[in-house]
């Protein structure tokens, strides 16, 4: 059961969390800066994106029958932001444009721009940027049919669901800590060409999740 869950939602989340693509988005919005602070920023996103989703896994079931909201309905709401999201960044600029416009609007010491930084980790480099909405629609979606007879299958399912979280985690960490590098690797045209691809997915992703919901809100209104 372990094993299975953790499978389920590292294939889940793999594409949601997209460590490779965020990096290229966390790039774009920190620019130019020395390793350190990208090993610090990536370090704290990482520690961070393990406890948010985490408090998701265990209390989102809970806050969703608390507010009286459905599955059906996240998954079309979440599935409109992400396909939103994503219409928004194919039409982006290039994000090492970005990356040139923000280092010559600012010139500030290291330090300064590792605590201005620093006050941005929750929001806005884990939440939307490395775990969005499509990533808390897909993580609710996995916990909520977590109804297993058995106690100890309960918990070995819910164990690994965090054990993915965990693992994708440390991808993001890596991804993040050595952006400017592996930028570096890649063409510009290529990078670009790799961001739109996946703006592209993302946009699919969204268009397919809000289907689910709607196809299910859908079959409750021709049953009556």
């Amino acid at each position: 059961m372990l094993w299975q869950s953790f499978l389920i939602t590292f294939s889940v989340l793999l594409p949601l969390i997209n460590p490779l693509g965020s990096a290229l988005v966390f790039l774009g919005l920190v620019g130019e800066a020395p390793p350190n602070v990208y090993r610090s920023l990536g370090r704290r996103i990482a520690v961070n994106n393990i406890i948010f989703l985490a408090i998701i896994e265990l209390l989102g079931a809970g806050i969703l029958r608390f507010f009286g909201i459905s599955l059906p309905i996240v998954q079309l709401s979440g599935g409109i932001v992400i396909a939103a999201m994503g219409w928004s960044v194919l039409n982006e600029r290039d994000a090492r444009a970005n990356s040139r416009n923000k280092q010559e609007e600012t010139e500030t010491a290291d330090e300064t721009r590792l605590q201005d930084f620093e006050q941005k980790i929750f929001y806005p480099f884990t939440f939307p940027i490395t775990s969005g909405p499509g990533t808390l629609v897909g993580l609710l979606t996995l916990t909520a049919r977590i109804s297993e007879p058995r106690l100890t299958e309960n918990v070995l399912a819910h164990v690994g669901v965090f054990i993915a979280v965990v693992v994708l985690s440390v991808l993001v960490y890596f991804c993040y800590a050595y952006a400017p590098k592996i930028t570096k690797a890649v063409p510009p045209s290529t990078a670009h060409g790799i961001l739109r691809v996946i703006a592209f997915i993302l946009l699919c992703i969204g268009v397919q999740i809000a289907w689910n919901g709607l196809s299910q809100l859908l079959a409750t209104v021709v049953k009556m």
